[in-house]
């Protein structure tokens, strides 16, 4: 089997099944002691088919998000079975889980993803009883931290993983009802016209000014390590809001970016850890 995927790369190992890969993509980096010697085909955006058919997989998994089409498709013409996922939320990520136990006959991985369901009820029941604390979770920023001011942060609404994880954990995405408008100039400012809506072009990851973000006034502000690799450099870029609440009270960090956008195992970690992070005590 190859992974595409790198959320599902780490997810095989922890359900047992690392094993049964013959290659990845040059970004399937955990684990990384049981990715040594395990052949790279690519990247997730331009993987070699030929280096793919090399390998003799019994199985490719790729993601409509993560991976093109034409590599899916040449895959498939060549007789390679391909399992195209695509988990948007925690349920689905889930419940992928649960197929990949399945598919390959672990019934090693059921207590793990048994404890992994209470942990989901659990977690998800408590945040519906208190109230959610107002986030915003960037995933890009341009220009990059040494270019100089931020001309926009990119998103992601409410049909994100990235939202659903932290709404589970307590949060409220400020930026759920906000999608993607084309070009780059309506994306940034109301006063110009989108154009028509068209069914390719992905709407969930919005562009928003540093304007927005200040009249969003997110309680807590979070700069994951992907997919833009966030640093202790980022965090000075929030100070250019001194009146957000999430800067006043110091509620600005950084996170593992796996915990908050790779579907799979890391669940796991983001219901152990990001409740903690999302709650701010009442005055």
């Amino acid at each position: 089997m190859v992974s595409l995927v790198p959320s599902v790369t780490g997810s095989l190992f922890d359900l047992g099944l690392g094993p049964r890969l013959v290659g990845r993509t040059d970004y399937c980096v955990y684990p990384a002691a049981g990715l040594a010697g395990l052949p790279t085909v690519g990247g997730t955006k331009n993987p070699s088919v030929e280096a793919m058919l090399a390998l003799t997989p019994d199985l490719v998994i790729a993601n409509w998000e993560e991976n093109h089409r034409a590599d899916v498709e040449a895959l498939t013409a060549a007789g390679v079975p391909v399992w195209v996922t695509f988990p948007s939320t925690a349920r689905d990520a889930l419940n992928l889980l649960w197929a990949i136990a399945r598919l390959f006959d672990a019934p090693q991985a059921g207590h793990m993803l048994a404890a992994l369901e209470r942990s989901f009820e659990i977690i998800s029941q408590a945040s519906d009883d208190e109230r959610r604390v107002r986030v915003f979770c960037p995933i890009w920023r341009e220009p990059a931290a040494e270019a100089g001011p931020v001309d926009w942060w990119m998103t992601g609404n409410r049909a994100t993983y990235l939202h659903d994880v932290l709404h589970i954990c307590g949060g409220e995405n400020v930026f759920a009802g906000r999608d993607r408008r084309y070009p780059l100039a309506a994306d940034l400012d109301d006063a110009v016209a989108p154009d028509a809506p068209r069914p390719e072009r992905d709407t969930r990851y919005p562009r928003v000014t540093p304007a927005e973000v200040a009249a969003a006034a997110p309680e807590i502000i979070l700069l994951p390590s992907e997919p833009y690799p966030f640093t202790e450099a980022d965090l000075a870029a929030c100070d250019a809001w001194p009146d957000i609440p999430a800067v006043q009270h110091g509620h600005v960090y950084l996170a593992d970016g796996a915990m908050l956008t790779w579907p799979g195992t890391h669940l796991a970690r983001a219901l152990a850890e990001l409740p903690a992070i999302l709650h701010i005590p009442p005055d």
